[in-house]
This record gives C-alpha cells, structure tokens and sequence, in this order.
C-alpha cells in the first residue's frame, strides 16, 4: 500500500513540477527583420517569429529595432507576453 500511496505521489509531484516548467515564459533578444501588422507578427534577425497580442500598437516597432521580448509557445506559435526596447 505503501508503494501505491509513494508512487502516486511521485506521478502527481513529477506532473506539477512539468506543468509549472510550461507556464514559464521564455526570453529572446535581438533585431526586427520584419514587421506583419496584418498577421500581428514580428520576425527577429534569426529568423524566429513572435505573434503579439491584437491589442499590441504595431506602429511602435521599427526595422532594426533591438528588443527584448518574453514570450511563451502556445500550439505551435510563439505567443509574445512582453516586449521592450533594448538600449545600446
């Protein structure tokens, strides 16, 4: 019984612990290539793309722009939580 009982425990611990590790938000950092308002999408200069909320004001990002954005996946889309210019 003992073993069920430490074995349950193990599964739902190993569970929650993977549950909160998915919830965290990722960081990248670097220049906008390009800039899709219509898709609400900025692609850093590595090519990854970020889709920003539909409230997100588009017209504040520029080409060339240094940012740093936190972002979480979400089904396949990098789903941007937060971005901010970086200075330098």
């Amino acid at each position: 019984m003992r073993s069920i009982l430490l074995s349950a425990m193990t599964v739902l611990a190993l569970g929650l612990g993977s549950a909160a590790m998915a919830a965290d938000a990722m960081t990248a950092t670097g220049a906008i290539k390009t800039i899709d308002a219509k898709a609400h999408t900025v692609t850093l200069a590595d090519g990854t793309s970020y889709t920003l909320p539909s409230n997100f004001k588009m017209k504040k990002l520029t080409v060339g722009e240094k940012v740093s954005i936190s972002w979480q996946a979400n089904g396949g889309v990098n789903e941007v939580q937060k971005i901010s210019a970086v200075k330098g």
